[in-house]
C-alpha cells in the first residue's frame, strides 16, 4: 500500500533553516510528481510545491518562493523541502502528497514552528 512519512520538522528561530523529507512507499515513485502542500491553525490546506516526476520541473507558492527549495532522490524514493529564512507565518502542519491513478494519498504531517 502507499505510505508518506515525513519528517524533519520542529521549532526554529526566525530567519533559520530546516530540511523536511517525505519518505515514500508502496508505488513507483519515479513516475510521480510529487507535492508539499502546509495547513496553519484556523487556515486551509495550501499548496507549497511541486516537483515533476524526474525532479527538472518545479513550482512554488508565491510566499515561499526564494526560500524553500523542492528536490528529490528517485533512488531513495524521497522527496524533500528545504526551508531556509523561515518566518513566524511559516508555521504550520507540512503534508506530502501523491496523486497515483486519481486516488489522493497524505502522510501523517510534520509540525513546523518558527518562533523565538
Amino acid at each position: 500500500q502507499v505510505q508518506l512519512v515525513e519528517s524533519g520538522g520542529g521549532l526554529v528561530q526566525p530567519g533559520g533553516s530546516l530540511r523536511l523529507s517525505c519518505a515514500a512507499s508502496g508505488f513507483t515513485f519515479s513516475s510521480y510528481a510529487m507535492t508539499w502542500y502546509r495547513q496553519a491553525p484556523g487556515k486551509e490546506r495550501e499548496l507549497v510545491a511541486v516537483i515533476a516526476s524526474a525532479g527538472n520541473i518545479t513550482s512554488y507558492a508565491d510566499s515561499v518562493k526564494g526560500r524553500f527549495t523542492i528536490s528529490r532522490d528517485n533512488a531513495k524514493n524521497t522527496v524533500y523541502l528545504q526551508m531556509n529564512s523561515l518566518k513566524p507565518e511559516d508555521t504550520a502542519v507540512y503534508y506530502c502528497r501523491a496523486v497515483i491513478r486519481f486516488s489522493v494519498y497524505w502522510g501523517q504531517g510534520t509540525q513546523v514552528t518558527v518562533s523565538s
